[in-house]
């Protein structure tokens, strides 16, 4: 175990606890209950994703040595037009797409501090932050339909979502 690995390790285990610290209004009496089936597999999937990743992370920064970084990984990720073309998708993704799109849509639907799934990613996995993230917005979801008198998630064909939202 190198020293960067335990720090990237620990710094992903305390976003993560801060997610749930942060959010345990959906966690405690009054939450969403117990943990459904899709939220299950949201976070089977995350935990799959980054145990996964961490092998592979722990084999390149074995196999890299001193010269583990950020940059050097993210160089490393750029092999080959393949590559490449995967590459720039992930740091898209992952950079850009990802705290843009739980930033505003976690803020919308009421999650306290949205921004920790992009910080998340940055030392667990994309595939873990995004897999909890979904099972945080199905678990408030569930909150959301048992205190507003279970308004559908998606609004009847035809009828707009906003005036759905307002009239029950």
């Amino acid at each position: 175990m190198t020293t960067q690995l335990l720090v990237f390790g620990v710094l992903g285990v305390l976003t993560t606890a801060y997610a749930f610290w942060v959010n345990r209004w959906l966690f405690g009496d009054g939450g969403a209950g117990r943990v459904g089936v899709l939220e299950a597999l949201y976070y089977l999937f995350g935990v799959v994703s980054v145990c996964i990743g961490w092998y592979f992370n722990v084999k390149y920064t074995h196999h890299v040595g001193s010269q583990a970084s950020y940059i050097a990984y993210t160089k490393a990720l750029f092999a080959n037009f393949a590559a490449d073309s995967a590459a720039q998708d992930y740091i898209m993704v992952n950079v850009v797409l990802l705290p843009l799109w739980t930033i505003v849509d976690g803020r919308r639907r009421g999650l306290r501090a949205p921004w920790i799934f992009f910080v998340m990613s940055l030392f667990t996995s994309l595939a873990f932050a995004m897999a909890f993230y979904l099972a945080f917005v199905e678990r408030q979801e569930r909150v959301r339909r048992r205190t507003a008198g279970a308004v559908p998630a998606v609004a009847p064909v035809g009828v707009d979502q906003d005036r759905t939202a307002a009239t029950t």
